[in-house]
């Protein structure tokens, strides 16, 4: 039921951000444990797996951004600065969405996070043990980090 609901709630909010805001501006971690499993969450909302982040508010820095994004997801806090990996033009949400994704290795988690109505499920993964509905970009995203490949400019 709630697949069936995603493309029309998608357009509503990009139409509202297309009025509210010129372009949208995203903050995503590739968040590494000391094994460097990643750290993903599935949406209540959306299909498949992701990197933990979310949209950049006004007079919102990406760093802080980010950093917000992650306690809220993930109960993450930053100990460290994160290194940025990339800006992504993000053309499949809209024509106006750029993603930096930041490379996170310092940090800590007191707790796993508790699922909620926004996040239904996270963990972390090897990166040859991600699950079947990772999203075609944070599988790239995974790779261009861990094997250092070079980073793509658009998401997917």
């Amino acid at each position: 039921m709630r697949l069936r609901f995603e493309p029309v709630l998608t357009r509503m909010f990009h139409l509202y951000w297309r009025f509210a805001r010129g372009m949208t501006l995203g903050a995503r971690g590739v968040v590494l444990d000391d094994q460097d499993r990643v750290f993903l969450i599935k949406h209540s909302y959306v299909v498949g797996w992701h990197l933990p982040g979310g949209g950049v508010e006004v007079g919102e820095s990406f760093a802080d951004a980010l950093a917000r994004e992650l306690m809220e997801e993930g109960r993450i806090a930053l100990t460290g600065a994160p290194v940025l990996h990339g800006i992504f033009f993000n053309s499949h949400v809209s024509p106006r969405d750029h993603v930096a994704v930041y490379v996170v290795r310092k940090y800590r988690q007191d707790r796993p996070p508790e699922p909620n109505r926004e996040i239904i499920d996270s963990g972390f993964f090897a990166a040859d043990e991600l699950p079947p509905e990772t999203t075609p970009g944070t599988r790239q995203r995974i790779a261009e980090v861990l094997e250092g490949r070079p980073p793509s400019a658009t998401w997917r």
